[in-house]
């Protein structure tokens, strides 16, 4: 079973002088009072990746290490700040399938091949605090880089890496750098030896011709959306697949702002190639949404339940509710999981790829943003507007119900074109997009609602023919039929403050 820890750390230059008797220094960087000499260890690690380099220019790295404490496999994947998720499985001879998979986001299929060895003699040094703990480790290595794609390029150099123990305060990074910058030792230029080493030893990649994209241009702040939103899809895929918390919602809810704002810029990219983009965004989503939807609801009732007092509990409420849940999820998970394992999904990852290389960019992606972005957002909000005035114009029940939905659909794209827009826009787009999201909010609760009144009336049926009181899932029902009625109250006044865009 594979291992997953969580490092922290900074790489910096070699030091200027091959005098470091000023680590001492660092003994004066609260908590640590002592450095402890851990000796030298022999590494060597064969990095793989796809031929053109896949996951190193997705800021991932695999490689099968010998030596030092922590031999076997190891996926580097990245995380916000300065630090990275590590994900360890003994050594094999050939890369784990677990691993693979992990790594399908980037490589998107591609053949994974050694591509560059890397050997290092570390020196260790353990920061220690007062009770004679480590709070961090300082490394320095003398590295030796020989590339598996170019035979015979090689490269060496030295580096020094500081790595905060598990637990340890992240300023502490922060406090030990004030005293390397003052003995000239500065941040490294590379994020990773393996970065480095095939920088140095494997000529660069050619790219596709692609766009220009104008700087500053309406064209470049869509760009940079939809790149942020590309990486964050890849960097979730191994959480989804992993089961993670909250990691199917996290994925779902970035498909939809890459549909939103592939739908609400159709000005600047070109839908003949976007569009067809959007259709299989549709279907991931879709994929993802019965494991989604199936987290919200049964953590809804189960809060309902666990809110009644006990004597209004009657029968096996939470054996069946356990049972639903149970057989529910086990589907959702399976279409979840053979959705990111299909041929389709590596093709839409793809597809997504040649967006950002290169852009189908239109005539107006040259434009002023605080103008083309502003078009596209009441462009969005004139369809809200249509969609959630008619709705609030029915009178209560399913249909009222089901044009709410349909107009909340309306406000999640509006949001996500303010977002799109908020860099150029600035505060109107920002106050605009809360004020829908205070909208889209009451009109999820209200649609939330419907969905669980429809299964809590199952699971009333469901225990009348196993002879069980359903009782308690009538109250249950009753009281989100009161909160609905509640939320259809509310939601006019939320509208009035977002029924009017005011983006100049």
């Amino acid at each position: 079973m594979a291992q997953s820890i969580q490092e922290t750390e900074r790489k910096y230059a070699a030091p200027a002088a091959d005098d470091i008797s000023w680590l001492s220094d660092l003994a004066g960087v609260d908590p640590v009072v002592s450095l402890a000499d851990r000796g030298v260890h022999e590494l060597d690690a064969v990095y793989y990746d796809t031929e053109d380099l896949r996951l190193t220019s997705g800021s991932a790295s695999l490689r099968r290490r010998t030596g030092g404490t922590d031999e076997g496999w190891h996926l580097k994947l990245p995380l916000p700040g300065d630090s990275r998720e590590e994900i360890r499985l003994p050594l094999s001879e050939e890369v784990p399938d677990e691993l693979r998979e992990l790594t399908l986001s980037r490589t998107r299929g591609a053949d994974l091949r050694p591509v560059v060895r890397i050997r290092s003699t570390r020196s260790v040094r353990d920061l220690l605090d007062a009770e004679g703990s480590a709070v961090a480790e300082l490394s320095l290595d003398s590295v030796r880089a020989d590339s598996r794609l170019v035979p015979g390029l090689h490269a060496m150099w030295t580096e020094m890496e500081v790595e905060l123990a598990e637990g340890a305060d992240p300023k502490l990074l922060k406090h030990l750098e004030k005293v390397l910058r003052k003995n000239g030792v500065e941040r490294a230029s590379s994020p990773s030896k393996v970065a480095r080493a095939l920088q140095e030893t494997t000529p660069a990649p050619r790219g596709g011709a692609g766009a220009e994209v104008e700087p500053g241009s309406a064209g470049a702040h869509v760009q940079a959306y939809l790149e942020r939103l590309v990486r964050a899809l890849i960097d979730l895929d191994p959480a989804v697949r992993r089961d993670r918390p909250d990691a199917v919602h996290r994925m779902r809810t970035t498909i939809r702002r890459l549909r939103g704002c592939l739908r609400s810029c159709r000005s600047v990219l070109d839908r003949e190639v976007t569009d067809p983009v959007r259709a299989e965004l549709k279907w991931l989503a879709g994929e993802l949404a019965p494991e989604r939807d199936h987290e919200v609801l049964r953590d809804r009732l189960t809060a309902g339940v666990r809110a009644l007092p006990g004597e209004l509990v009657l029968g096996p409420v939470g054996a069946r509710l356990q049972a639903w849940d149970a057989a529910e999820q086990a589907e959702a998970r399976r279409r979840t999981l053979e959705a990111l394992a299909s041929p389709r999904y590596l093709r839409l990852l793809e597809s997504l790829t040649r967006l950002l290389e290169d852009p189908p960019l239109r005539a107006k992606a040259s434009g002023r943003p605080e103008k083309v972005l502003a078009k596209a957002v009441v462009k969005e909000h004139r369809r809200l507007r249509t969609r959630m005035d008619r709705a609030l114009a029915m009178p209560a029940g399913s249909e009222r119900d089901a044009a709410i939905h349909h107009a909340r659909k309306a406000a999640k794209r509006v949001r996500y074109a303010t977002e799109t827009a908020r860099p150029a826009l600035g505060k109107p787009a920002k106050r605009l997009g809360k004020r829908v999201r205070t909208v889209q909010r009451i009109s999820g609760d209200q649609h939330d609602g419907v969905v669980a009144r429809e299964v809590l009336r199952r699971l009333a049926i469901a225990a009348h023919a196993a002879g069980e009181p359903g009782f308690t899932w009538g109250v249950l029902h009753g009281q989100e039929r009161a909160a609905g009625q509640a939320r259809t109250r509310r939601l006019p006044r939320a509208w009035e403050r977002a029924r009017k865009p005011h983006l100049g």
